[in-house]
C-alpha cells in the first residue's frame, strides 16, 4: 500500500509544488522596499516586483513546455503564458483585498476539518481515479488521510497552503451565492422544454429569396447606408509578407544515424548486466524531455496501446514485462520501449526517444546555408536583400497568405512561430525579420505592406456595402410578400397544399422539442415560441423575425410528464444551481477587476530584444 502511494508522490507533489511556488511568489508582493524601477504590476496600490513575477512566469513556461511535449515555445505562446500569469497576480491581490473587506479568514480547525473530508481541488481529480485511494471502486477518504500523514512534513505543509488558498475562495462563493434559488416553476419549464414536442407546418418568406431586381440600390442610398453603418465595416490590421523558406528535413543518412544511435543505447542497456539502468539512459539521452526527466516514464496505459501512434502501439502489444524492444520507428523518431509491470488490462510503460535530426555533413550544409541566409537577408532595412539571398541560395521567394493581427501564420500544415507578433510591432514596410525556425524549415520574412486597422473607404468595399444595403431593401419586400400571402391563404384549411400550389416555401416539421428544433427554428426564436404557443389546428398571423417573415400552423402536440418531473426535481435543482453559482463568482471577479486601478509595466520592463536592436 505505502509503496503504491510513494509511486504517485512525485506527480502529486509536482501539482502541490507549482501551487506553492505561486503562493510564495505572492508572499513577496507586499515587499515594497527597493524603489519602483522593477515594479511589474500595481493593483490598487499593491505592487508586484520583477523577481516574483519572473519566478512564477518561468514556472508557468516550464509547465506549458511539458504539456506541449518539450517543444520550443513561440513568442505568441510566451505572451499568452505571460498574460495568464499577470491575470493570476491581479486576481490574487484583488481576492486578498476582498477577503479582508468581507471578513473572510480561515482557522486551523477549518483546515484540519477540510483535510479530513476531501483533498484540495487542485489535486482532487488526480487522486479520485487512482486505485491507490479507492475501496471497492469508490474514493476512500481514509486512504487519502493516511497518504498525506505519511508523505512527510514538507508535503503536508504545502497541502495545508493549498487548503488555505482554497477555503477562502469557498467561503467567498458561499457568501456570493447564499441567495440563489431556482423555483419549481423554472425547473418545470426546463423539464417541459426538454420533453414537450410539436409538429407544425411552416410557410417562410425570407429576404434572400427576393431577386435583386426587386431591391435596386442607388448610389445615394449606398452612401447613406455606408455613413450610417461604419462600425459594421471596421477591420483589424493586416500584413502582407514575402518569405524565403530553407528546409531542415532529415534525409536517409540522418535516419540511419538515429537508428544506429538507438541500437547503441539498446545494447548499452541490454548488455550492462543490470548496471546500466534504463531510467538513467532515458534522463541523459531521450529526446522526449517530459518523460525523459522522469526516466522515460509514460505512466499507465492500456495494453492494446490505444492513445499511442500506431507503430508504438503495435510494438507495445508484442512486448512482455521487463522486455526491451528493438528500435521502433514512428513519426517522432526511434523508440526504445519497456513495460515495467502489468495491472489488469493496463501496463506501466517507459520509453527512450531518439529523434531523427540533421547530422554530420547534412547538418553542416544546412547550417551553412542558414548562416548565409541570416547574414544576407535577416534584420535588414533594405528589403531587396531578401530577393538577392533567394537567388544566391536558389530558393523561391514566396508570398504568405494575408496575416490578420492577433492570428498566427500558417503555411501548409505548419504554424510558424513569432511572425504574428513581429509583423505588427510598428516596423516600416520593406524591413526583414530575424531567422525564424519553424517545425520543418527556417524562414526569413519581409513586411511588404501593412493595412492599418479601421474603416476602409467606400470605394474599397463597395461590393460588401452594396450587398448589405440591398439585404435591407429585400427585408422590406419580403415583409410585403408575407402579408400578401397570409391574406391569400386565410381561408385555406391545408396550408401545405394551398401554399405549394402557389409556389411558396412551405414545410412540415416535427415532432421536435424546444431544444431539438430544426435549424429553421434555432435561427428564429420568435417563430419557435409561436410554434409552442398555438393549439392543434390553429394558425398564426405573420411573425416577423430577424431572418424573415413566417406563418405557422400546428398539427400535433405531445405534453411533458409532470409526475416524472416531480420524482427528480431535487436533483435537477442541484445540477442547475452549480453553474449559476460559478457564473455569480465570475461576475464578482470581473467587477473587482473593472473597479481596480491597475498599472501594467510589462511592455516597458520586458521589451523584446529584437525591438531594442
Amino acid at each position: 500500500m505505502m509503496r503504491a502511494m510513494r509511486e504517485i508522490t512525485k506527480p502529486v507533489f509536482w501539482v502541490v509544488a507549482i501551487s506553492f511556488i505561486g503562493w510564495m511568489a505572492y508572499g513577496q508582493v507586499q515587499d515594497i522596499m527597493g524603489g519602483g524601477r522593477d515594479v511589474v504590476l500595481k493593483v490598487d496600490g499593491t505592487i508586484v516586483r520583477s523577481q516574483p513575477f519572473q519566478a512564477r512566469y518561468q514556472a508557468a513556461l516550464e509547465q506549458y513546455r511539458r504539456q506541449e511535449g518539450g517543444a520550443r515555445l513561440s513568442r505568441e505562446d510566451e505572451l499568452q503564458v505571460q498574460d495568464r500569469v499577470a491575470d493570476q497576480f491581479v486576481q490574487s491581490i484583488l481576492l486578498e483585498k476582498a477577503y479582508k473587506r468581507l471578513g473572510i479568514s480561515v482557522t486551523d480547525d477549518e483546515v484540519i476539518q477540510a483535510a479530513r473530508s476531501s483533498p484540495p481541488p487542485q489535486i482532487l481529480q488526480q487522486v479520485l481515479g487512482d486505485p491507490t485511494f479507492q475501496t471497492n471502486g469508490q474514493f476512500d477518504i481514509s486512504k487519502w488521510q493516511r497518504y498525506i500523514s505519511s508523505a512527510g512534513p514538507e508535503f503536508a505543509t504545502q497541502v495545508e497552503e493549498l487548503y488555505r488558498d482554497y477555503l477562502p475562495q469557498q467561503k467567498l462563493e458561499a457568501y456570493l451565492t447564499a441567495d440563489l434559488y431556482v423555483s419549481d416553476a423554472k425547473l418545470w419549464r426546463i423539464w417541459r422544454d426538454q420533453r414537450e414536442s410539436v409538429t407544425v407546418v411552416l410557410l417562410a418568406m425570407r429576404p434572400e429569396g427576393v431577386p435583386d431586381s426587386l431591391a435596386p440600390v442607388t448610389d445615394a442610398e449606398l452612401q447613406r447606408y455606408y455613413d450610417a453603418h461604419t462600425a459594421d465595416f471596421k477591420r483589424p490590421a493586416a500584413a502582407w509578407l514575402s518569405y524565403v523558406e530553407l528546409p531542415r528535413i532529415p534525409d536517409s543518412a540522418d535516419s540511419a544515424a538515429a537508428l544506429k544511435h538507438a541500437r547503441a543505447l539498446r545494447a548499452e542497456i541490454a548488455g550492462g548486466g543490470g548496471k546500466v539502468k534504463f531510467e538513467d539512459v532515458a534522463k541523459k539521452e531521450s529526446a522526449d524531455s517530459v518523460s525523459g526527466a522522469h526516466g522515460g516514464d509514460l505512466g499507465w496505459a492500456k495494453r492494446d496501446g490505444s492513445g499511442f501512434v500506431p507503430p508504438f502501439a503495435a510494438a507495445l502489444r508484442r512486448l512482455q514485462p521487463g522486455q526491451l524492444s528493438e528500435p521502433v520507428l514512428s513519426e517522432f523518431g526511434y523508440h526504445l520501449i519497456r513495460i515495467e509491470a502489468p495491472k489488469g488490462d493496463s501496463v506501466h510503460v517507459r520509453h527512450i526517444l531518439v529523434a531523427i535530426t540533421l547530422q554530420g555533413a547534412h547538418l553542416d550544409l544546412v547550417d551553412a546555408r542558414t548562416d548565409t541566409l541570416d547574414r544576407l537577408a535577416a534584420d535588414q532595412v533594405d528589403g531587396t536583400r531578401l530577393d538577392s539571398a533567394a537567388r544566391r541560395l536558389a530558393l523561391p521567394l514566396r508570398h504568405a497568405p494575408k496575416l490578420v493581427e492577433g492570428d498566427r501564420l500558417t503555411l501548409g500544415r505548419s504554424t510558424i512561430p513569432d511572425v504574428g507578433v513581429w509583423a505588427f510591432e510598428g516596423r516600416p514596410a520593406g524591413e526583414t525579420g530575424p531567422v525564424i525556425d519553424g517545425p520543418r524549415a527556417s524562414y526569413v520574412f519581409r513586411l511588404d505592406s501593412l493595412e492599418a486597422a479601421g474603416v476602409p473607404p467606400l470605394q474599397q468595399i463597395r461590393a460588401r456595402v452594396l450587398a448589405a444595403a440591398r439585404s435591407e431593401k429585400k427585408k422590406v419586400v419580403a415583409r410585403e410578400q408575407a402579408e400578401q400571402v397570409a391574406t391569400e391563404l386565410r381561408g385555406a384549411t391545408d396550408l401545405v397544399t394551398a401554399g405549394r400550389a402557389r409556389g411558396y416555401d412551405v414545410t412540415r416539421l416535427g415532432p421536435f422539442t424546444r431544444l431539438t428544433a430544426p435549424a429553421q427554428f434555432a435561427r428564429n426564436p420568435m417563430v419557435l415560441g409561436a410554434a409552442f404557443g398555438l393549439k392543434p389546428g390553429a394558425r398564426s398571423g405573420v411573425i416577423a423575425d430577424e431572418t424573415g417573415w413566417f406563418v405557422l400552423q400546428e398539427v400535433a402536440r405531445a405534453r411533458a410528464d409532470s409526475a416524472a418531473w416531480l420524482k427528480q426535481r431535487d436533483q435537477q435543482r442541484e445540477a442547475l444551481l452549480r453553474p449559476i453559482a460559478q457564473a455569480r463568482v465570475q461576475q464578482f471577479l470581473a467587477a473587482l477587476r473593472a473597479d481596480a486601478k491597475i498599472v501594467d509595466r510589462r511592455k516597458e520592463l520586458f521589451r523584446p530584444v529584437a525591438s531594442e536592436s
